[in-house]
């Protein structure tokens, strides 16, 4: 609880008629499928599938390196496929119970979720029967839009997982880190891949080495040449010896998995010179902070109707109180669909406090109590937790997503005195105690945010001034307390104008969009750019009119 809970009995808001829409084979199935990717899981993928680059020796591949338990690695995540004539085998991180991030030469053109499985929660490769793990199905697969076969470049995906799993998950590196990449750091990577330059067999127990970062000049002058590309890669290990003896790197079958320092991911093993032996050559890795406002997105992407594309929901007037959900069809919207009847509620958010996926609402009643409201896929039912009390004088509530850079959605309030408050999210629809963040924003008669609009995988928020209309952009840090947003930028003066809503990725393509409504009642979009500045929208889309009939938008 925020605040003490109130003496009269708390009333809970009507349970939602949504039912999402995720299947998955029967477990049965998924064994089966399994079984038959596995038998092919000692021939890892050498680029028959996926094109082995422009030299014809890179080749997506722990040689080296000690058995390590996962204990030591929960998250890590064995990725097989199988479809009677492609089979291959990659590695995948756990960055969110539903979330993988593994390679894009891993996923494109692949059909993960009739072909697909994955496992958890085993050091033992899953080539033995008896190895203990979490199968999982895939519910849909995302690659980089810019992925080249060719280059290898933008080699990065995220497969969402048709249930949570409870392997714990590791976070990933931001946009602003440096400190990771710099010469010499050292770094870890984790795979069950080939141990040895002359067998295709892959290690049976998961295995870790340690190897330093270089620099993007060593790696540039490496004989490859051209194939490494500044920024988008990052090359780890001492140059290869020649043989095994001396020789610590990924190999074929790494492919996919993370390279890890400090806790987070920093990469993800892309390529390397076929065997991954040769004299002088390195391991190389997609270069994590580069892509992380591409992969934050489709990490949390939780919405009503599951496609990744967000969804919006507005409440008719408390004389009907009827919620009603507007499913995303990416610049306009399905017909809309009855939910229940919220006459007794104020606000309405969406988020996804527990990070599975599965759209959450955040309620405030007309009593002032806050409360969860969650679906629970093992009995199909939504669940509803009161997290506050006392909060009716509250003037803002916001659930942007994760403000404070642990991967864990957090929740937000600007109190009757004017002063934003973070409460840091644990995962579960509790939180930690609460950090001020500032004063005086008692200005604002519009505080809104969900997701990232400046393209770095930070979280943001708009906030519109209550006497000019001004609205101003707070780019997210990362951080809690008085460092949360960074100093504001104004964005817009929006005049013409009297509500808004921040519904998230409302177009699909990864970066947050924004609505908003004029007195007359006519909602228009403004697809989000990804620029901190005044073109932070592109041109507005005309949605509809009638919309003067909703008073709460979530």
């Amino acid at each position: 609880m925020l605040m003490a809970p109130a003496n009269a009995a708390a009333v809970p808001p009507p349970k939602p008629t949504i039912k999402p829409a995720v299947t998955s084979p029967s477990q049965a199935e998924l064994e089966a499928r399994l079984e038959a990717a596995a038998k092919q899981a000692e021939e890892p993928s050498k680029g028959a599938k996926f094109s082995s680059g422009s030299s014809g020796k890179a080749d997506a591949k722990v040689i080296g390196g000690t058995e390590t338990s996962i204990s030591s690695a929960p998250w890590m995540a064995q990725l097989f496929y199988e479809d009677g004539e492609n089979s291959f085998f990659c590695g995948g991180a756990v960055i969110a119970p539903t979330k993988i991030l593994t390679a894009a030469h891993c996923v494109k053109g692949a059909d993960w979720k009739n072909k697909g499985v994955v496992v958890t929660g085993t050091e033992t490769l899953a080539t033995d029967a008896n190895h203990g793990g979490t199968i999982t199905g895939v519910w849909r697969q995302w690659n980089h839009p810019s992925y080249s076969d060719y280059t290898l470049d933008n080699d990065i995906a995220v497969l969402t997982l048709a249930y949570p799993v409870t392997a714990k998950p590791i976070n990933i590196t931001k946009s602003d880190d440096t400190t990771s990449y710099k010469p010499g750091t050292m770094a870890t990577v984790y795979g069950w891949g080939r141990t040895s330059s002359t067998s295709d067999d892959i290690s049976p127990t998961l295995k870790k080495a340690t190897l330093p970062v270089n620099s993007d000049a060593t790696c540039e002058n490496w004989q490859l040449g051209g194939e490494y590309i500044r920024n988008h890669m990052v090359c780890a290990g001492q140059p290869a010896s020649g043989q095994d003896d001396g020789t610590t790197t990924a190999c074929n079958g790494d492919s996919g998995g993370p390279l890890v320092v400090g806790g987070k991911i920093v990469g993800v093993v892309s390529w390397g010179v076929e065997n991954c032996v040769e004299e002088g050559a390195y391991s190389v890795y997609s270069k994590v902070s580069w892509y992380a406002g591409s992969v934050v997105p489709r990490v949390d992407d939780a919405n009503i109707t599951n496609d990744h594309r967000s969804d919006v929901l507005a409440r008719r007037s408390a004389s009907d109180g009827t919620l009603y959900y507007y499913a995303s069809k990416g610049t306009s919207f399905a017909g809309r669909v009855a939910v229940d009847n919220y006459s007794a509620t104020n606000v309405i958010l969406q988020t996804d406090l527990n990070r599975d996926d599965y759209e959450d609402m955040i309620i405030r009643t007309k009593s002032g109590d806050v409360w969860w409201s969650h679906y629970v896929p093992s009995t199909e039912e939504w669940a509803d937790t009161k997290i506050a009390s006392g909060w009716g004088s509250r003037k803002q509530i916001i659930v942007p997503g994760d403000v404070t850079g642990d991967a864990l959605p957090d929740l937000l309030s600007v109190d009757s005195a004017g002063v934003l408050w973070i409460y840091p999210g644990k995962g579960n629809g509790t939180f930690s105690p609460r950090v001020q963040v500032g004063s005086g924003w008692s200005q604002f008669n519009s505080v809104r945010g969900n997701g990232d609009f400046t393209g770095d995988g930070k979280t943001d928020m708009i906030a519109r001034k209550s006497s000019t209309s001004e609205m101003f952009l707070y780019k997210g840090t990362g951080k809690a307390g008085t460092g949360a947003f960074a100093a504001k930028v104004k964005v817009r003066t929006w005049s013409g104008y009297n509500a808004f809503d921040a519904a998230g990725d409302v177009t699909g393509d990864g970066k947050a969009d924004y609505l908003a409504r004029t007195p007359g009642g006519t909602l228009y979009l403004y697809p989000g750019t990804g620029k901190a500045t005044s073109e932070i929208f592109a041109t507005r889309i005309k949605i509809g009119t009638g919309w003067q009939q909703y008073n709460i938008f979530g």
